[in-house]
This record gives C-alpha cells, structure tokens and sequence, in this order.
C-alpha cells in the first residue's frame, strides 16, 4: 500500500485503517474458529446454546437466529459459547436460559470443551500448508548462526567472542539459527538459567573454541542510576538476559530522515550498506561503531542497489535539534547519517514443510512455560503480550511488503499457542472443563452449586487483570526503542540553507 502514501496525510490515514482493518479480521478469524469448534460439537452432542459472541463484555451488536443470540461484545479478548449444561458461568457471559435441562455426560463436556483447542490446532495446519506452498521470508539473521557484531565492552566481548566467530551450541544445545523461536541464539541466551553461558564457537582458521559468557558482566556507567519512575513500573517489561550479541546481517536502509547526511549524499530506502570504507559490514550496529570511531571523516559507503554496486560518499554530523543526551549512557552526543534500518534486512523465502512449522511452535511454547514456571529464569510473565502486543505485531507484519506470508507464518504459532494455553487445567479455560469433566466420571456426581460458579468468575476475573496487566506492558512497547521512561527519542536535521542562515554570513 506505499501507494497511498502520494496522498498525503489522507493517505496515511487511509493505510491506517486499511491496515487496522486487517488486523480485526485476522483476529476474529481465530477467535470464530475456536468458538465455532465448541458451537459444533455443542451441536452434535446435542447440547443447548444460548449465545455466541466474539469478545466479552457488554454486546455492541447482538441478534437472536434458530434460538441462539449472537453478538460482539465490547471487551477484545476472546470469546464464548454459552452452554448452560456446562459448568456455570452466568456472572461473566450474563444470564442464560432458566428452563430445566436434562444433565449431560462427563464425555459430552469433554468433547465441546476439546473441539476450541482442537479447531485452533486444525486452523494452524492450514496456515502451515500454506506457508509450505508459498515460502517464509527470512533474514540473514535467521539462517545463519555467524556472529555480526559484538557490543563494545559487552560481556561477549570480555569473554573472547569475535565478529565472524559461528556460534556452534549454547549451554551445550546445538542452535541452527541466531533469531528465531527454537534452536537460537537468542532464545538460548535469554533462557539460560546458570551463572556463566558456555558458548561454543567455530573460528575461521583456528578451529572450535570454548567461551564462558558472563551476562552480569557488563561495565557499569560512571552515571548514577536514576531512580525507578512510575512509568517504569507499570510500562516498562524487565531486562532480559543479553551478552552484546548481533547476528550476521547486511545493514538494509529501512528510512531516511530529511536533510540528513544520508538524505542528502543519495541513499534510499532498501539499500544495502555492504561495505564502510572498504570493510565489509555484518550489522546494523557496526556501522555506527565505525561512525563513532572515525568522528569527523567522510566515509565511503558500497551500496548495493538493483543489483549494482555503488560507492557513495558520506559525512556523519550530530544532529541539528535533539535530545540524544538523554539515551546515551555517557550523556554525549555522536555523529550520525539519519539512517533508519530496516530489523529484519533483506528476507528470502525459504521453504519450511507444515509438520517442521507444528513442531517448532510446540516447542517453542513448551520452553516458554517451562522458562516461565522456574525460579532460576529471567523470564516472567511480564514478557508475555495480549491481544494488544499481538494485534501490533500482525499490524507491523502487515507494513511490510511481503508481510502476507509472514502473517501466515505467525498465524500458525499463534493458534499453536492458542491451543496449548487453552488446555491448561484451569477455570474458565477449556482444559479445565475437561479437567472437571474427569473429576465427574470418577465421583459419578457433577459439580453443582453457587461456590462452583463462584470461583469459575473469581478464575475469570483473575484471567482479565493478567490480560489487563499485559495490555499495560504491550502499551509500553510502542515507545521502545524511541522512548525511555516515557520520554520520545526526537532528532530533528535542518537542510543546508538553514544551516547555513543559522551559522550566519561571514562566519
């Protein structure tokens, strides 16, 4: 849709809400589909239905067909089918039928509440034969375990560990990739639980090498530290575990800020900075280091562009209006280009076969809940997201120009995560009905009573202040990465006429 960016403002508004639009579609898809799994085999188990809604909370529209009243609610998280044969749950889906109903059996119970999961798990199948047919686009980074760059002063730098170096295994695990769910990097730096990291290496011309990684070990700032800020506590998700390490990735020129050096020596959007003065670049932030290292200099940039390589020359300057000050550890500010990069770089397609998809979201979600139960990780339920995170990562997705493929690579680690998260032996969700459902073939008695329904809301209320504590932490994540605190990275570059008219004649 960059095409409607030559409208102006109304182009961009229109692009918002096109793009907004298909995030709620996308959502309603998998929210539909598991409720509609549980209104079939309500259906063919030959249970009532009261009611259908997509979301909970107060209906913002609602009508009654063939005896079932369905509806939107005002609330988006999630969903229901009102069946009042199951376990109670008048005080969150409201007032269902009061006539007498015949029990059913413990068997009943256990096939409606299993068909959610179950039509979640079939949806993600065909998300993962789809993007079988039509390839995930990935970025250097999630195809290659080489390392790119290695953060100055950094625990990883401390302990040895060079650009180039490929990382064979971490804490004695194999990774396959640097980014990425399962087998990574990444992943296995910030789920590791021990004092030390081993890392393993593969070093060009030396051969394999052992690396004990420190990720306390970071240099501490001359600064003192700031006390903790209201918006901190309630925005801000805690540290996870880093040791300054950068997967191999050719810096890809997201945007250029107007008038700045980049802007005005010529690059563009979707270059490729393959080389500074000579040397090749591995990543994003190596350019940078290199900017800082050489204040001052002109650097001669190799651009490839369609194909072809280009040298262009370019002359790094602070920026003219900002407030870096203020993000810098050292409270200084350092030349830059004006260059935005694009994350992910340059993505090719790869082919990716359903059961590899399947497997791999099972076992990220397991390494997930496992992480998040034990007392030794860094991983809280303060980095998990709701339906806010969610919808703004399918909204990012959706930016990018091949972001269709890519939303139905995550549509299928969603509904994954859907299913599983939806069996857990809990109240209210679907593998506690079942859970109950096994107690009452064993006692040959169903629960019954107010304290049963009772707690099933108490459960309820507790599920929506988790999503609302969520929700406050998916807020803070719209300023990272150009916010701390609550306060807004802003860099403003004045063209060379204002430059000019502010240094002054004869100056």
């Amino acid at each position: 849709m960059a095409w409607l960016s030559s409208f102006g403002t109304l182009g961009e508004i229109l692009s918002f809400l096109i793009l907004l639009l298909e995030v709620i579609l996308v959502f309603n898809l998998m929210i539909v589909v598991h409720e509609w799994g549980h209104f079939l085999a309500a259906r063919w188990r030959g249970l009532k239905i009261d009611k259908f809604y997509i979301w909970f909370g107060k209906p913002i529209w609602k009508k009654t067909l063939n005896g079932v009243e369905y509806g939107l609610g005002s609330i988006p998280a999630g969903g229901f089918v009102a069946l009042p044969q199951m376990a109670p749950m008048g005080g969150l889906e409201g007032e269902t039928s009061t006539e007498t109903l015949p029990p059913i059996t413990p068997l009943d119970k256990a096939i409606v509440a299993f068909a959610g999961p179950l039509f979640s798990f079939m949806l993600a199948c065909l998300f993962a034969v789809a993007v079988w047919l039509v390839g995930k686009p990935q970025s250097e980074a999630h195809t290659t375990t080489i390392v790119g760059r290695v953060e100055q002063g950094g625990p990883a730098m401390q302990a040895g560990i060079l650009p180039g170096d490929k990382v064979l295994n971490v804490d004695g695990q194999p990774v396959k990739r640097f980014e990425g769910l399962v087998d990574s990097v990444r992943w296995s730096v910030v789920a590791s639980e021990g004092d030390k990291i081993a890392f393993e290496v593969e070093r060009p011309g030396q051969g394999v090498m052992k690396f004990d990684v420190d990720p306390k070990s970071w240099p501490k700032s001359d600064q003192p530290a700031a006390p903790t800020s209201w918006w901190s506590a309630i925005f801000k998700r805690p540290d996870l575990r880093s040791v300054g390490l950068e997967g191999q990735m050719t810096p890809m020129v997201g945007s250029i800020a107007p008038n700045s050096p980049a802007g005005e020596a010529g690059l563009k959007a979707n270059d490729l900075v393959v080389k500074a003065d000579g040397k090749p670049l591995r990543s994003m932030g190596e350019l940078g280091d290199y900017i800082k290292a050489t204040p001052g200099k002109t650097i001669m940039l190799d651009v490839e562009r369609d194909g072809k390589v280009l040298q262009i020359p370019v002359v790094p300057r602070i920026p003219d209006q900002s407030n870096l000050k203020e993000f810098t550890e050292d409270k200084k500010e350092y030349p830059m280009i004006g260059v935005a990069w694009d994350v992910e770089g340059k993505r090719t397609p790869v082919i990716l076969t359903p059961w590899e998809q399947i497997s791999d979201a099972v076992r990220h979600m397991g390494n997930l809940v496992s992480k998040l139960v034990s007392p030794k990780s860094d991983l809280s339920p303060a980095h998990m997201s709701g339906p806010v995170g969610v919808g703004r990562l399918y909204y990012k997705l959706f930016q990018h120009p091949d972001g269709w493929r890519l939303v139905l690579w995550f549509s299928v680690v969603f509904n994954i995560n859907l299913a599983i998260l939806n069996m857990m032996p809990l109240p209210v969700l679907d593998g506690g009905h079942i859970t109950m459902a096994a107690i009452e073939a064993i006692r040959r008695k169903p629960a019954q009573g107010r304290i049963l329904e009772y707690v099933q809301t108490a459960c309820a209320l507790m599920l929506f202040g988790f999503i609302i504590f969520v929700t406050l932490k998916d807020t803070g994540d719209f300023f990272g990465g150009g916010a701390k605190d609550g306060k807004e990275l802003k860099i403003q570059w004045l063209s060379k006429e204002q430059r000019a008219a502010k240094v002054g004649p004869g100056a």
